[in-house]
């Protein structure tokens, strides 16, 4: 399908995808960023902040933002990297992809420049035998090189070199009914390795944050980013809101479900190439300190990321990762009271 082009305010990009039963998608060629998805019935499925600032380079609190090469502070650089705040173009060559039936897609595409390649320098061990990559900041280096068994292996191998982190960042939006696929996808065109985090930042829009579950993730290990990244087990048969939540799980599955009892629907979120999920909502106290956040705002959204944070992605001169994530609203039958889980998680199959 033809795409429909349009302007923000500011004279920058963004891109109508239609679907032919009526749904839509709205995304910015400003952060490579969906800011709407909306059903044939033309509710908005995703959250947008009622402060929302539509003027780059200030960040759009809302939709589905790309954070690459750093989730939140996982690391030395901005919270969640630089992606989220530069302008993509129109990819004119993309990477063959299996085709869709029916369905309406862009792909853009977001190459490094100067400016990225000085604030995400890397460092790597000047040895052919002893080829170690991590990243700037030292909090998230392996700790086998943080203790001293390891420093005293590197032993003169401890000067490091500084390289370029030349990248492409690719991503395809395709919108068909009921469904919003993303498909990222990383290349190194660098002649040294580099390891990164990505993750596409899921604000959902729900009736009411209290009324709204998350199956998928019990007896899973997470990290508490509100207890300094300490790791917990879950133990809830599903996860429920009652506070702030600050969470990224660890070895998920490819598929979750986000069930809004209010509405009687489910969001499913089937992810691959993304070992982790993000489950995040600031609740009342953070709300107020947000600025580009509205005080109540808290109580009809919720983040469920996909992501590939810990570990992070290793690529070498010329390898490209490849991730997936699909949205998509599950028959309300599932919803009546009286929830399969095995149907929400599994499917019929």
């Amino acid at each position: 399908m033809p795409l429909n082009f349009g302007n923000d305010v500011d004279g920058s990009s963004r891109i109508l995808l239609n679907e032919p039963r009526g749904s839509t998608a709205l995304v910015l060629l400003f952060g490579g960023q969906v800011i709407s998805w909306k059903n044939e019935r033309r509710e908005e499925l995703l959250f947008m902040s009622t402060k929302a600032q539509y003027m780059p380079p200030k960040i759009i609190r809302g939709g589905i933002p790309v954070c690459f090469p750093q989730f939140g502070n996982f690391g030395g650089l901005e919270r969640h990297g630089f992606a989220r705040n530069r302008f993509w173009s129109l990819d004119d060559d993309p990477s063959p992809l299996p085709p869709a039936n029916k369905q309406s897609s862009v792909d853009l595409i977001l190459k490094s420049t100067e400016d990225d390649l000085k604030i995400w320098p890397h460092r790597y061990v000047a040895d052919p035998h002893l080829f170690l990559c991590f990243s700037s900041s030292s909090s998230s280096m392996p700790f086998d090189i943080l203790n001293s068994s390891a420093s005293s292996l590197l032993g003169s191998y401890a000067n490091f070199i500084i390289s370029r982190r030349s990248f492409e960042l690719r991503v395809r939006i395709s919108i068909s009914f009921g469904k919003l696929t993303l498909i990222p996808r990383v290349r190194n065109i660098d002649s040294k390795p580099f390891s990164f985090m990505f993750a596409l930042r899921n604000y959902l829009h729900v009736s009411d944050i209290s009324e709204v579950r998350v199956e998928g993730l019990e007896t899973l290990d997470y990290l508490d980013n509100l207890k300094g990244k300490e790791r917990f087990t879950e133990q809830a048969d599903a996860i429920t809101f009652d506070g702030e939540i600050d969470r990224v799980y660890l070895n998920t599955p490819t598929k979750i479900a986000v069930i809004d009892h209010e509405r009687k629907r489910t969001i499913e979120l089937r992810k691959e190439g993304m070992p982790n999920a993000v489950v995040w909502n600031p609740w009342d106290k953070k709300a107020k300190s947000i600025a580009d956040m509205g005080d109540e705002d808290y109580m009809t959204m919720l983040c469920v990321d996909s992501g590939a944070i810990e570990p992070q992605v290793l690529l070498k001169p010329g390898e490209e990762w490849k991730g997936r994530q699909e949205l998509s609203i599950v028959s309300s039958s599932y919803c009546s009271g009286q929830l399969d889980p095995r149907k929400v998680l599994y499917g019929d199959s």
